[in-house]
């Protein structure tokens, strides 16, 4: 399994602020022997982030949270943002690989129910905030942030208006933090006119084909269009929208062509 490290530099923050390092990662999928991959994530401290968001799919085993502690263990101790897909909540079971390709019906083969609790309760206990439907106000290096989340727009679970509202004239930075980067939620999070929308489920694309200029995915899972899949775009009536390709895959599809695993490393700087 390949790895890159994405780096992004966004001019955002007001003028006079200090630059914001974020850590971004989504789509674990970890599993008990994914060995190398936790060696990465345990790595991802040396990259002295100020800030780690995840946006989601930590785990992919029924007896995945203790291995997904250890492995974001020294992360856990700097502020940290997340929110849960729909494999933090149910193991992974087949599915056909070839019905990503078709329409998305709604239709969802959950696994076994997981204990979700326990972990959401762990990683609160080491200070880092659940954006599931919720609004916090953090403060970091100085800048002021205000972050929101949606919980899983995979299977339904996202109920925007709990946390719709302008953002705060106070804060230097809006945030806002899903799984799955439906529409809705996106159309959602621009009308409040925030800075910039965090996500993951894609994986990129998973499979890419070689396309002019680089590669091009087939499919992103939900309604976003297959060229936003990972990466940060912007279109223009709307906040920036950073979509992580993820660092595993679900155990019965362990494939990536074209698409190495990744972590992105967003440094905003002032205006």
């Amino acid at each position: 399994m390949g790895y890159r490290l994405r780096e992004v530099q966004l001019s955002i923050l007001p003028k006079g602020s200090a630059a914001l390092r974020i850590l971004h990662f989504s789509d674990l999928h970890l599993t008990p022997k994914r060995k190398r991959e936790i060696g990465i994530i345990r790595s991802w401290i040396d990259l002295k982030p100020d800030l780690v968001i995840s946006t989601g799919d930590f785990l992919g085993h029924v007896s995945a949270i203790e291995t997904a502690l250890y492995a974001l263990d020294p992360l856990l101790d700097l502020p940290g943002l997340y929110v849960f897909g729909s494999n933090d909540y149910y193991g992974p079971r087949f599915k056909n690989p070839f019905s990503y390709l078709g329409k998305d019906r709604g239709n969802r083969k959950l696994g076994t129910p997981l204990n979700t609790k326990e972990f959401d309760d762990a990683l609160g206990g080491r200070g880092w905030k659940n954006l599931n439907e919720r609004k916090v106000e953090i403060s970091v290096n100085g800048v002021r942030i205000e972050a929101r989340g949606t919980n899983d727009a995979h299977l339904g679970l996202d109920d925007y208006a709990k946390v719709s509202g302008e953002r705060n004239s106070n804060s230097n930075l809006s945030i806002g933090v899903t799984h799955a980067p439906y529409s809705r939620v996106i159309k959602s999070m621009a009308n409040d006119n925030l800075d910039i929308m965090f996500a993951g489920h894609t994986h990129g694309g998973q499979v890419r084909v070689p396309w002019f200029g680089g590669s091009r995915s087939l499919t992103t899972n939900c309604d976003l269009p297959n060229w936003r899949s990972r990466g940060l775009t912007k279109l223009d009536n709307e906040p920036y929208l950073h979509v992580s390709a993820g660092m595993g895959f679900n155990p019965y599809t362990p494939i990536r062509i074209l698409c190495p695993s990744e972590a992105s490393l967003l440094t905003l700087i002032s205006n």
